[in-house]
């Protein structure tokens, strides 16, 4: 009953969250303000919340989605590459979750269409949370304020990874970052941003850079090659959309990662080959624009970007339910 009575008022407050003020009109430029999320299903919201952060998922009980897109540091991990079950590393840097929903695809080579498809491969991935989707429903299946839930919100006696992965989504779509200063300066709040910061917006358009990080997500919305007018040499483990395409000509195409909360999201590109915002901006000028920036320009860009931060999405952590004698163990092997 306690469960119960907590769930009922985290749904609570997310409806009360759900509510928003008429949309604003912004300046017309080629980024665009993130705007409010707005809820439609407070109760699935809240469950994808509890699986988001739900150890059991994974082979060892130990690893959530959480783990590698964590909410308390920009929806990342702020490491080279994610940390998986035994230890494994990874073979690419983790992007971030927050604003995620405005990406075309999912994945640095959008192997997943959306969320909801991305949200099922960590569970199954060997590396990662390294459990099965028929081991995840059989543990949510025990638990029976889960099964409660589930079928509350689904109408579902018997569990699928559809409603696992629908629910984690639903949570997932509300991590959004509005509000940052850039965002008031849209909406016409000229003293939002300082003469600096315009001045490096205005070298962001001149340059070139907003070719491909445009719209909402300040990225996300189109596949470009790492290396346009300079080869990059590094090695990778990853060859980007020709993972997924073998199409000889996707070899190192990538989706553009989105700049909201840039400066939070160390460190930088599919490689993790930078920890420096302002190298980063260089690395990108030569390699995609072919320009040496000065020290002066790669500044004002980096105060540019870090206008970018928006406000964080307010989690409190979920209180989980209880395994019980029917739930399968944790293996740590």
């Amino acid at each position: 009953m306690k469960f119960i009575k907590s769930f009922a008022f985290a749904v609570l407050v997310f409806g009360i969250i759900s509510c928003s003020k008429p949309e604003k009109t912004s300046r017309d430029e080629p980024i665009k303000p993130v705007p409010i999320s707005k809820i439609d299903n407070a109760q699935k919201v809240e469950l994808g919340k509890m699986l988001f952060f739900e150890p059991r998922l994974s082979k060892s009980g130990f690893i959530s989605c959480n783990s590698c897109h964590n909410l308390s540091t920009g929806g990342a991990d702020n490491l080279p590459s994610s940390i998986g079950h035994g230890w494994q590393l990874g073979p690419i840097n983790s992007p971030t979750v927050l604003n995620a929903k405005f990406n075309l695809a999912q994945f640095w080579d959008g192997r997943a269409k959306d969320l909801q498809d991305q949200a099922g491969g960590p569970i199954a991935n060997p590396g990662e949370m390294a459990s099965t989707h028929t081991l995840a429903i059989e543990i949510l299946q025990s638990i029976p304020q889960y099964v409660d839930l589930f079928k509350s919100i689904y109408s579902v006696d018997k569990i699928t990874i559809e409603e696992v992965t629908d629910a984690i989504a639903a949570f997932e779509e509300t991590l959004t970052t509005p509000n940052s200063r850039f965002d008031q300066w849209l909406f016409g709040d000229e003293n939002a941003i300082t003469d600096v910061e315009k001045a490096g917006y205005a070298l962001f358009k001149e340059k070139g850079c907003v070719a491909c990080h445009n719209g909402v997500g300040v990225g996300g919305t189109s596949y470009q090659k790492f290396g346009v007018v300079k080869a990059y040499e590094k090695d990778t483990e990853t060859l980007g959309r020709f993972d997924v395409t073998k199409n000889e000509q996707d070899k190192y195409f990538f989706k553009v990662p989105l700049l909201r909360n840039i400066e939070l999201t160390a460190p930088y590109f599919h490689d993790a080959s930078t920890v420096d915002l302002v190298e980063a901006v260089q690395v990108m000028a030569e390699y995609q624009l072919g320009q040496q920036l000065t020290q002066d320009e790669q500044n004002k860009i980096v105060a540019f970007l870090k206008t970018l931060t928006g406000d964080q999405p307010v989690i409190t952590y979920p209180i989980l339910p209880p395994s019980t004698a029917k739930t399968p163990p944790p293996d740590r092997n």
